[in-house]
């Protein structure tokens, strides 16, 4: 492919037509039929999408240095109450790593340790830092606010996020 935009319209035009490689040979399709993203989002079970989340979001997959930008980008396109959601779940699975969101503030520079009062730059730096040093944490939070995936635009990412959408979408 001669750009990014060609390889994205590739990933979008096999998903289209039903061409879709398995992420993991082992993995089991879904027992339902979804319509669309959002219909997954609301009708999945955590379970069904932390699956796929585990397999897709990893810095073994997908760089830190490209995730992040994708992350800004579509942590800027959410609602402020989801991002104050993800915020909070990301303090709560952190907490749970012994880490204390008034460390986390001072160690990431954050604004403030409270999740109604962070902007998008500290949600932002937080979800980066779980995605490379706590990629499960991640993954939980990811499969808890799945509409966060909607505003991934990389090419990378995109294929995560395509290979993932051909086990959410059965053909037609």
């Amino acid at each position: 492919m001669t750009s990014s935009k060609d390889y994205k319209r590739q990933i979008m035009n096999d998903l289209a037509g039903g061409n879709a490689e398995d992420i993991d040979a082992k993995a089991t399709q879904p027992d339902r039929e979804y319509a669309n993203f959002d219909d997954f989002a609301n009708r999945s079970s955590r379970d069904e999408r932390r699956e796929l989340m585990g397999r897709g979001f990893h810095p073994d997959r997908i760089p830190t240095t490209e995730m992040e930008p994708e992350l800004r980008k579509a942590i800027a396109q959410i609602k402020p109450k989801e991002r104050d959601d993800v915020a909070r779940d990301l303090f709560k699975h952190l907490k749970g790593r012994g880490l204390s969101d008034r460390d986390l503030e001072k160690q990431l520079g954050l604004s403030t340790h409270h999740a109604s009062r962070m902007n998008e730059d500290d949600v932002t730096k937080l979800a980066a830092f779980a995605y490379h040093n706590h990629p499960d944490v991640f993954q939980d939070v990811l499969a808890d606010q799945p509409t966060i995936l909607k505003f991934f635009s990389n090419p990378l990412v995109g294929a995560a996020v395509g290979a993932i959408a051909a086990k959410w979408f059965s053909k037609r």
